[in-house]
């Protein structure tokens, strides 16, 4: 099958989601609503290449020209499109070890992600690894919940970016995981961790009520779920405990989500939760619709690289 025939027959197979108490009757076509195309990566960890045809779980899946080809399809088809990355953008094939994250950087900026989310691995060079490769980052880092303010990366790492497509506000902010047991002190300095449920709280009522945000997006690298009994902080957890988050893009379990998990609030409307594995196997995909007083649905899947 073509990749665009895949891609038109995925986005025609998932189902609308109403948003924010809207009911799927209010919009009578697509056609007559603002779209908004967020596309979408995690844990790609220094894969730049494709997997070969011999290997025994993706072959020739993910490389970074084939998401290249994808994306620039998908921007041609929609101007109104934001890509962005849930961390985990390091290590994990030489390339990392060789570049030291220059070559992802790099390649990331030429791909023009709008912003992406720090995960626990791009910490492995330690922070003044991570310091060093800005200047080849074209696009921002965003994280709320890690204060650096005394390390090198102060000033660096916004807590979230507002963008603007057509007469829709985007507000994106960021949300990492506990660094404890997973990035050693030496490697992450003095790095504050800030619980993610209060910043998340915090940070979109800022973006929806300061600065009026249509649209607002968590970019997480807090991990997708880990059971009943875990208590441990999740994307999941997240969802039900926010009021203002209309999805939530998250990474570090590497969990391959084949649609957007609909999860409800802390004031029972709906949120979307995604994941796309790993390695660049995938690209994720959801598109917003927005009628003419900006009530908003939406429906996502994820595309094979």
């Amino acid at each position: 099958m073509k990749r665009r025939d895949f891609i038109n027959q995925a986005a025609a197979t998932t189902a609308l989601v109403s948003l924010g108490g809207l009911g799927l009757q209010s919009f009578s076509t697509k056609s007559s609503a603002t779209q908004i195309t967020i596309l979408h990566t995690n844990d790609v960890h220094s894969h730049i290449d494709p997997f070969g045809p011999d290997d025994g779980r993706n072959p020739n899946k993910g490389g970074v020209a084939r998401r290249a080809t994808l994306v620039e399809h998908i921007r041609k088809e929609n101007p109104n499109t934001l890509l962005l990355d849930a961390g985990d953008m390091f290590q994990g094939t030489p390339y990392f070890n060789y570049y030291g994250g220059e070559l992802e950087f790099k390649l990331m900026s030429m791909l023009k992600y709008d912003a992406a989310t720090i995960g626990n691995h791009d910490f492995d060079n330690g922070i003044d690894g991570l310091y060093a490769q800005l200047p080849h980052a074209k696009f921002d880092l965003i994280s709320a919940n890690y204060d650096f303010s005394n390390t090198v990366m102060d000033t660096h790492v916004k807590p979230y970016k507002i963008f603007t497509k057509e007469h829709i506000k985007i507000g994106v902010y960021g949300l990492g995981i506990k660094l404890e047991g997973l990035v050693d002190v030496a490697l992450s300095k003095e790095t504050k961790y800030l619980d993610p449920i209060e910043i998340a709280q915090d940070t979109e009522r800022i973006l929806k009520d300061e600065h009026n945000c249509d649209l607002v997006i968590c970019l997480s690298h807090i991990g997708y779920y880990y059971g009943d009994k875990s208590t441990k902080v999740s994307d999941l957890i997240v969802a039900r405990k926010t009021k203002h988050t209309d999805l939530i893009i998250g990474g570090h379990t590497h969990t391959f989500l084949p649609k957007p998990t609909i999860e409800k609030n802390s004031v029972g409307k709906h949120v979307l939760v995604n994941q796309v594995g790993c390695y660049g196997i995938n690209l994720g995909r959801i598109d917003f619709y927005f009628d003419s007083q900006k009530n908003k649905s939406a429906d996502g899947t994820a595309i094979i690289v």
